[in-house]
């Protein structure tokens, strides 16, 4: 059966260090994918076995020793599988591949976007100038014909674009992932392809929304200083086909956990 689909993102931040954890997911959600980000490892390395173990025969995996890497896994087949290189430096951060779904297909986009290093400036820090080259690389594919058919992109995409994606919008105004050229030019690759913002189409723009809490903090439930850096996009042909989706926040409080919560998106026919 196609005419359902239950899907996962999550930055796994190391996805060999923190496989029980992927297996509690497994246990208490039963996606039907699962796309995670910052994978750290190289194709070689994926832990292939577990995964089919628990039901994901069907793999696209991107990555590279020690950094970055994403992979899509999969109840159901994978087909048409593209790696892009953006930037064109070799970086493990992107994975699509088509899934079945409502007697067709849709296409899936897995990203891993660059965090873009600590200082919003690219005169003095290269990070962050890769990350805005990534974003408008994006901006000019992610439109036309990657969006006149149902699609997903799904990811980590390392920016909080929003007032309440943020703890504090004042005070997060100068950093990395909030800062006003980055949510512009997020939203300028959103409306590109006319994506629908599926998590804030189900939770209203002025409730807190957060994926990701810092390891810095002692507590990190106690302070709740989080940001929404992890996304899901609808494309419009999918619209009338997504159902709800839902941050698993009691995941960032799980053994050895990433500093990343899992969103779950919901389609059906």
């Amino acid at each position: 059966m196609t005419d359902r689909l239950k899907l996962v993102t999550w930055n796994i931040n190391s996805v060999r260090l923190r496989m029980p954890i992927v297996e509690q997911l497994i246990d208490e959600i039963a996606p039907d994918v699962i796309c995670l980000q910052e994978t750290k490892c190289p194709d070689a390395n994926f832990p292939e076995n577990a995964f089919r173990k628990a039901g994901y025969h069907h793999m696209a995996i991107h990555g590279q020793k020690g950094y970055h890497g994403v992979a899509t896994l999969s109840k159901l087949p994978l087909t048409n599988v593209e790696k892009r290189d953006f930037c064109m430096i070799g970086d493990s951060r992107h994975v699509a591949a088509d899934v079945p779904f409502n007697g067709s297909s849709l296409r899936l986009h897995n990203f891993y976007v660059p965090a873009g290093g600590d200082e919003p400036d690219r005169t003095i820090n290269p990070k962050f100038g890769h990350k805005l080259d990534f974003m408008a690389e994006m901006e000019a594919w992610l439109c036309g014909i990657e969006t006149e058919k149902p699609a997903i992109l799904v990811g980590d995409l390392n920016v909080a674009p929003f007032e309440h994606d943020v703890w504090s919008h004042k005070q997060l105004l100068k950093v990395v992932s909030h800062t006003p050229v980055e949510t512009e030019l997020l939203e300028r690759v959103r409306a590109a392809g006319d994506w629908l913002d599926a998590m804030r189409h189900f939770t209203p723009h002025e409730e807190k929304l957060y994926t990701w809490w810092s390891y810095r903090a002692k507590d990190w439930e106690k302070a709740d200083k989080g940001r929404r850096l992890d996304h899901v996009w609808v494309s419009r042909p999918l619209v009338p086909h997504v159902k709800g989706t839902s941050v698993l926040r009691a995941a960032r409080g799980w053994e050895k956990p990433s500093d990343h919560a899992p969103v779950i998106a919901e389609f059906s026919v």
